[in-house]
């Protein structure tokens, strides 16, 4: 069924309005969010996000309901994921913990418009191309296989790539932030501050993840308001998970062994599908061909069990809670001995108690997991350097807070 051009127009007046508010009253003036903080309006944007399905299920019918559910599941899914990408970035920029608003903000934006220009562009050739189902369903299969390969420590570098070496080299920047600011004087220069880098960053790699998920949503309907719907939804309160799920997001080791499951999933759909509406003159003489074709609510039910699956698997398992311990551990001592990271007090002060919960956790692994330790090449000594550059910091603060009082 066609979307009335009044549903379209109130449509993207909410989204637009959600994100304004999101910059104005939470993300203009940098700041840390509390997991209380994060944690509510999480569940204020999914619970968005589900009105929003219930809505289009009861105007819009059966089909359109279960087709919005299923897109904005599987987008969710490949988001969460994508935030393991955004934070090797952040913490390869050593981005300030408050600040770091600002950056999830910018990469939501620019996904969507970016995201916004894929699904016209997918549009236009489905509509023209019955044979782009079988490049989707391609690529969806390849992203899946990619998605099993073992990790390469060296791919870790987010950061660092073409564009970002193309500016360091051609452009004058700076090497420390100047607050949250794109640009700063540097020896009477105007130039790049890093946190401009680390938005080229993000935008690159948002890129990249827009050529994996606009086949995928494709792959569950071809209606290109539910499309963009659950698209735009799914980034949504994406900004709130991230401070949300930060400590969790080394526990879901078992995340990206569900998301290539369902990518294969709609990969092999969408290629049915294009059996299905066949007029490629070397397959089958150009007709189409007879297969079964996967029907939406079960593909809705195929992306719930599997997600729940991984998820649950990923947190009982011994083996991710050990893993989890050594990463978090070694990620927040690298980010706590940058001191610009976090400059509240307070915060620092609890980050570092966290630091020392996570020690004592290293130190009850069970001895099948102490290996895990001795595969982090230095973590030891990373944490005994983040005892020492604490026990500074605090010197410090104390020498200010005796020198301001007797000032």
């Amino acid at each position: 069924m066609d979307t009335p051009a009044w549903v379209w127009a109130v449509t993207v007046v909410v989204i637009v309005g959600l994100l304004l508010f999101d910059y104005f009253f939470h993300v203009r003036v940098a700041h840390t969010p509390t997991l209380r903080e994060a944690g509510f309006w999480s569940a204020i944007y999914v619970g968005i996000a589900v009105v929003f399905g219930i809505v289009v299920w009861v105007a819009g019918g059966h089909d359109m309901g279960l087709e919005y559910f299923a897109g904005y599941l599987t987008e969710k899914a490949l988001s969460v994921d994508n935030l393991f990408v955004f934070l090797i970035i952040m913490s390869s920029f050593k981005v300030p913990r408050a600040d770091q608003q600002k950056v999830l903000l910018f990469g939501i934006v620019f996904s969507l418009i970016a995201r916004t220009g894929f699904i016209l562009l997918g549009a236009a050739l489905i509509n023209s191309f019955a044979w782009m189902f079988y490049i989707f369903g391609a690529i969806l299969l390849i992203t899946a296989g990619n998605l099993l390969k073992p990790e390469d420590p060296a791919d870790e570098d987010e950061a660092n790539n073409f564009v970002i070496r193309l500016a360091k080299r051609f452009l004058h920047t700076a090497d420390q932030y100047d607050g949250d600011k794109m640009f700063t004087i540097v020896d009477g220069r105007r130039a790049l501050t890093p946190m401009l880098l680390v938005m080229i960053a993000i935008g690159g790699t948002d890129l990249m993840f827009a050529l994996d998920s606009i086949p995928a949503i494709f792959g569950l309907t071809t209606n290109v308001f539910i499309v963009f719907t659950a698209t735009a939804f799914s980034l949504m309160g994406l900004r709130q998970l991230y401070f949300l799920i930060d400590g969790l997001l080394d526990r879901l080791v078992y995340l990206k062994y569900g998301l290539a499951a369902i990518l294969a999933f709609i990969g092999v759909k969408l290629v049915l599908h294009a059996l299905h509406e066949n007029n490629v003159p070397f397959i089958n003489n150009g007709d189409p061909v007879h297969v079964v074709e996967v029907e939406t609510w079960f593909s809705l039910l195929f992306i719930v069990a599997t997600l729940t699956i991984t998820i649950v698997w990923s947190l009982v398992s011994k083996r991710g809670k050990a893993k989890t311990v050594v990463k978090n551990a070694r990620r927040h001592a690298v980010e706590y001995m940058q001191l610009d990271y976090e400059a509240d007090p307070a915060i620092r002060e609890r980050n570092y108690a966290a630091l020392q919960r996570e020690i004592s956790a290293l130190k009850a692994l069970p001895s099948e997991f102490q290996g895990l330790i001795r595969d982090e090449p230095g973590l030891v000594s990373l944490l005994t350097e983040a005892a020492q550059v604490h026990d500074e910091y605090r010197r410090e603060r104390d020498l200010d807070t005796l020198e301001g009082d007797g000032g």
